[in-house]
């Protein structure tokens, strides 16, 4: 009898319990679940399709693309033209010219701050500069936007920026808190990061 009493109250338990407690449950924040592996892949540059003799109009381009979810894609561009089977098909990420090389930007741009922190970007990342400790950092979605909290006791109005430039940054929000005030970077598309403390400074690369 005190056996199965034992067996009982161990399987009501586990009917309570959540199925796994380190994952959030429905509703407690928007934030994706993904993995923190990036595949390294070589950017692409150029690509050359040939075209067989008898061709003589192009009439679609399909591109078959993989997401960050992991799930594949496909998007078509209709076109109608006419084409010379002679010449070769070229499928690139313009950089400035056919087959030329993307230009390394290293330079960071000034494009928002306050006393005791400032912001900065390039074309892939951004990094916030400041002499307070970050205490925690993570990503959320809907609209895409990178929060972070950083170890302050300040009393101060809330703070945002529309940023207007073609950047990665769309707008910046600061607000104070109970012993740290939260920054939330709101970007331009969906992106994961990987973060490096460098000489008090916080880079957030984008991948």
């Amino acid at each position: 009898m005190i056996k199965f009493i034992f067996l009982f109250s161990f399987l009501s338990v586990l009917l309570i319990a959540r199925e796994n407690p380190f994952f959030p449950s429905s509703g407690e924040t928007d934030m994706p679940i993904t993995s923190n592996q990036v595949n390294r892949l070589e950017p692409l540059k150029r690509v050359t399709l040939t075209l067989p003799s008898t061709a003589r109009t192009i009439e679609s381009v399909t591109v078959k693309y993989k997401d960050l979810d992991g799930s594949v894609h496909e998007l078509s561009e209709k076109l109608g033209n006419s084409v010379d089977w002679h010449l070769p098909i070229f499928i690139s990420q313009n950089y400035g010219g056919v087959g030329s090389e993307p230009k390394k930007v290293d330079r960071y741009k000034k494009i928002a701050g306050l006393k005791f922190i400032r912001l900065y970007e390039n074309t892939k990342s951004f990094k916030l500069v400041t002499k307070d400790k970050l205490l925690r950092n993570f990503l959320l979605t809907k609209p895409q936007r990178i929060v972070c909290d950083f170890k302050r006791d300040i009393d101060i109005r809330s703070y945002e920026k529309e940023i207007n430039a073609q950047g990665i940054v769309k707008k910046v929000k600061l607000g104070n808190h109970n012993g740290y005030y939260r920054v939330v970077i709101e970007l331009d598309g969906f992106y994961r990061y990987k973060l490096d403390a460098i000489k008090g400074s916080y880079i957030f690369t984008l991948l």
